[in-house]
């Protein structure tokens, strides 16, 4: 009885210890599938942001242009407030006319900080394929940070693009790049074109 019992638990441990073996070795490993997400660079609101504005204008672009060149998608997200704008169709809530998004990128219009609460921006991503998000715009102490929380808790891997994100106020602006996962465009560009 002794030698049966002894078997049979040589014979279960052998069958978890090969099971573990088999499972804990097996990763799968899933393909970066990225997106550029161009938060709010708004008329109403490019006005409000301090003198890191124009740099971080350049930084977008370049974003978009580093994007574009690898076919990633350009994803807009626009915001206003129902009740006091700005008005989509007026002048202040289209973006700056020197950011260079096209009229055939995806738009996503939001009436809350994230891009995601009440927005089709998680079924436009999902239909793409998408799992990982670059951001970059304004501001990046609300709109973008509300996002870039929105996209963790939907389990996409989010980060900001450092220089490319703004604010009223350049060292709450650093704040926001120092405590979140930030990239440096140079950075952006070498995963992109080595996806």
């Amino acid at each position: 009885m002794k030698k049966l019992l002894s078997l049979i638990i040589l014979v279960s441990m052998s069958v978890t210890l090969f099971a573990q073996g088999n499972t804990g070795d097996a990763k799968v490993k899933t393909p970066v599938k990225p997106a550029l997400v161009v938060i709010d660079v708004q008329n109403e609101f490019l006005k409000y942001m301090s003198d890191e504005k124009d740099m971080a204008l350049k930084m977008i672009n370049w974003a978009i242009a580093t994007a574009r060149y690898c076919n990633i998608p350009v994803i807009r997200v626009y915001h206003t407030n129902p009740g006091w704008g700005p008005k989509p169709g007026t002048t202040e809530f289209e973006f700056d006319k020197s950011v260079a998004v096209n009229d055939d990128d995806p738009k996503v219009i939001k009436n809350f900080p994230s891009g995601f609460k009440k927005t089709d921006l998680d079924k436009i991503l999902k239909e793409k394929g998408i799992n990982t998000l670059f951001l970059c715009g304004l501001s990046a102490t609300g709109c973008v940070i509300a996002t870039y929380y929105g996209g963790k808790e939907l389990d996409y891997n989010v980060f900001m693009l450092k220089g490319a994100i703004m604010s009223d106020d350049h060292e709450m602006t650093n704040a926001v790049e120092n405590f979140t996962e930030t990239v440096t465009i140079e950075t952006f560009g070498f995963m992109l074109e080595h996806l």
